[in-house]
C-alpha cells in the first residue's frame, strides 16, 4: 500500500510517501480501506517529537480516518463505513495510508447520509469539544458556558454541543465571525480583543459562568476565575503562551475547579462514549466544517509545513489516498 510515513522524528522533511507492506489485523482489530484522512495539529507534534509517545518505525502519520471495512471481524461487516480518531500515537500506526488496522474498540460506524470526506474533518475537534464539556466540564442543562475562541474548529464544536445540551452559550470571537458563532447557537458573542472584555462578560453572566473553556491557549486564569459561578469549572485545552497566574483564594472560595485536558490522554472508553454524541450531531446536520481543502495523500509533508507556518488557521485539509 502507499502511505505517508517517517523513519525518524524531525521536521516535515522526514515524511516520505511510498510503498509499505499492507497491515495485517490481529485479534480485536479491523482492517479498513481508507477513504480520507486529515492533518491535525497534534500530528505535527507527534512527528516532530514535541509530543512524546511510543512509535513503531517506519511510522505512518495521522490520527483520523473514514474508511470502509475491508475484512469482517469484531462485529464489523465488510463494506461498512467507519471512522476512527485515535490512531497515530501510543504505539498505533497512523491513518495516512491506503489501508489501516484499527482496534475495534476505537472504530465507530458513520451515520447514513453523512459525507465521509466532510466528516473526517470534524472528528478530532468534535471529540475534543464533547469530552471537554461533558466528561471534564460536567456540563448540565440550564448552565452557562463561556467559549473562548468560538470561531475555530474546536470552538465551533463547543458552541454546537453546549447549545444542543440546552446550556446558555456565551462566546468570544473576532467581529467578522460573530454571525457565524451566533448561527451555531451562541446567545451572546463578544469581541475577544475588547479592552473591557472581562467586564462585558461579567454583565452578560451576572450569576457567573458554570463551564469556562478557552481554545485560544491564552488561559487568562485571573479573568476566568473572576467570572466563575459557585462550583464553576475551568477546562484547560491547550498550553498557555505564558505562565498564567492562578488566583487560588478566589477559586477556593467559589468551590471552583480547574481541569487540564489533552485528548491524547483520553481512554478508548471515553472516546467510545463520545462517539454516539458526535454521530448524533453529524446525523442531524451539525458539525459541518467551515472551510475544507482537499489534497492527495502524497501532499502530506507539504500540509505539515503549511500547518507549522500558521497558514491553516480555521481551515481543515483532508487527504485522499
Amino acid at each position: 500500500m502507499r502511505a505517508a510515513y517517517v523513519e525518524q522524528l524531525g521536521s516535515p522533511d522526514v515524511i516520505r510517501f511510498g510503498e509499505l507492506p499492507d497491515p495485517v489485523p490481529g485479534p480485536g482489530e479491523v482492517l479498513v480501506d481508507v477513504v480520507a484522512t486529515v492533518v491535525d495539529p497534534v500530528d505535527t507534534f507527534v512527528r516532530s517529537g514535541l509530543f512524546r509517545t511510543p512509535l513503531p518505525f517506519p511510522f505512518v502519520v495521522g490520527r483520523d480516518l473514514v474508511g470502509t471495512v475491508a475484512s469482517a471481524g469484531s462485529g464489523f461487516a465488510v463494506g461498512e463505513t467507519v471512522w476512527c480518531n485515535s490512531l497515530g500515537h501510543d504505539g498505533r500506526q497512523g491513518a495516512a495510508a491506503e489501508r489501516a488496522v484499527v482496534p475495534a474498540d476505537r472504530l465507530y460506524r458513520l451515520p447514513a447520509g453523512v459525507r465521509a470526506e466532510e466528516a473526517v474533518a470534524v472528528f478530532h475537534p468534535a471529540a475534543t469539544a464533547c469530552l471537554a464539556l461533558f466528561t471534564h466540564g460536567g456540563l448540565r442543562p440550564g448552565e452557562t458556558v463561556l467559549v473562548g475562541g468560538a470561531a475555530g474548529n474546536v470552538g465551533s464544536a463547543l458552541v454546537e454541543f453546549a447549545y444542543r445540551a440546552h446550556a446558555r452559550v456565551l462566546a468570544t470571537a473576532a467581529p467578522r465571525d460573530h454571525e457565524h458563532v451566533r448561527c451555531l447557537g451562541a446567545a451572546e458573542v463578544v469581541d475577544h480583543h475588547a479592552l473591557d472584555l472581562a467586564a462585558r462578560l461579567a454583565r452578560l453572566a451576572p450569576s457567573g459562568v458554570d463551564v469556562h473553556v478557552d481554545t485560544s491557549g491564552r488561559n487568562d486564569l485571573t479573568t476566568a476565575v473572576g467570572l466563575l459561578a459557585h462550583r464553576g469549572r475551568i477546562v484547560v485545552l491547550s498550553g498557555a503562551r505564558d505562565e498564567p497566574t492562578l488566583p487560588v483564594g478566589p477559586l477556593y472560595m467559589k468551590d471552583g475547579s480547574l481541569h487540564g485536558f489533552a485528548i491524547s490522554n483520553a481512554t478508548a472508553a471515553e472516546l467510545a462514549e463520545a462517539a454516539p454524541t458526535v454521530n448524533d450531531l453529524l446525523a442531524s446536520g451539525g458539525l459541518r466544517p467551515r472551510s475544507v481543502e482537499y489534497q492527495p495523500l502524497s501532499a502530506t509533508a507539504e500540509v505539515h509545513r503549511r500547518m507549522e507556518r500558521g497558514e491553516l488557521h480555521g481551515r481543515r485539509v483532508v487527504l485522499r489516498p
